[in-house]
């Protein structure tokens, strides 16, 4: 198997490297294709899989150095998803604050941000939220699921349907 100079390591990792051309030399440049800040994709993973501590750290880490407003909106609604697991619900609302002020169509936020509004029983704002988050993304699952907490929490449901697990006795024809 023949892996360039550059390639093994990455290869390992997953991350697709260019090929080294015949002769190139160690100082010339590569391109790594990739995501552009490893610890806000390394702090997505870990939220991904439940862990919020080390997902809220890295996401952290990660803002430190975003040199976009796409990671910088990425990072904070990671962070807004982190801190709600967290249940530190006043700075997931800042950190879903902060992504809507860099990008005011980002839907995962308005999503991120009207379940924190849910949890803090604030249902007028989650609504209008949620609204703003489907007329962006119509089709999200996602908002679809909070909208649906949302209507738990102000309208449940009461079921319709009563068993009557009482035990039937027969009459007593003995007399």
């Amino acid at each position: 198997m023949n892996i360039p100079r550059c390639g093994l390591m990455f290869a390992l990792l997953g991350i697709v490297v260019c090929a080294d051309a015949v002769g190139q030399s160690e100082n010339e440049a590569r391109t790594v294709i990739g995501p552009s800040n490893i610890d806000l994709a390394d702090g997505a993973t870990a939220l991904r899989v439940g862990n919020a501590v080390d997902g809220v750290r890295l996401t952290q880490r990660g803002l430190q150095s975003a040199t976009n407003d796409r990671d910088r909106v990425a990072g904070y609604s990671n962070l807004c998803a982190g801190y709600i697991m967290l249940d530190e619900l006043d700075a997931a609302l800042d950190s879903c604050n902060r992504a809507l002020e860099i990008d005011d169509e980002h839907w995962r936020s308005y999503s991120n941000r009207a379940l924190v509004y849910v949890k803090q029983k604030r249902y007028a704002e989650a609504e209008q939220d949620i609204d703003t988050g489907q007329s962006l993304s119509p089709n999200s699952r996602t908002l679809r699921i909070v909208k649906a907490m949302l209507l738990d929490a102000t309208d449940p449901v009461s079921p319709t349907i009563i068993i009557d697990d009482r035990r039937h006795v027969p009459p007593d024809d003995a007399e």
